[in-house]
């Protein structure tokens, strides 16, 4: 698990020949799927193994999303591996929100907000941020 003073967290994507159009750039829906992913590697290293998957079979709640939004910056391309800076921006009673910033060779490619809200995985009815949630992402929130 992190602890506040950690650097960020920062997930390589590898961006392939498959993702990207005949303008030899990343189709725009690709960069939303490239995101949730590095939010879900950040879940994953962030809790210490569990991701997305996980916490809904194992603890039983996941946060499915209920806002994105996506700033496009430069072409996404295979040239480089595309490094997402993903940390949480807000932490709300039911809600978590995060920031995605992804990176081509030092150049800012994209820029997201992306909003969950906690469920009961059975039933997907809204509950309170668990208290170990809690209490691990609190002092990792940045503007």
């Amino acid at each position: 698990m992190k602890d506040a003073g950690q650097k960020s967290f920062v997930h390589e994507i590898r961006v392939g020949w498959g993702d990207c159009d005949p303008a030899k750039i990343a189709y725009t829906g690709r960069l939303p799927v490239f995101a949730l992913e590095a939010i879900d590697a950040w879940w994953e290293d962030t809790l210490g193994g569990d991701g997305w998957y996980q916490l809904e079979m194992d603890r039983g709640f996941g946060t499915p999303f209920v806002h994105l939004e996506c700033d496009f910056r430069s072409p996404v391309t295979p040239r480089h591996r595309l490094l997402c800076e993903v940390f949480p921006t807000k932490l709300g009673t039911k809600s978590i929100s995060f920031k995605v910033m992804g990176r081509q060779n030092g150049v800012l490619c994209f820029e997201g907000g992306f909003t969950c809200v906690f469920t009961k995985a059975a039933t997907v009815s809204t509950i309170p941020a668990p208290d170990d949630i809690r209490a691990i992402v609190e002092p990792l929130i940045r503007g």
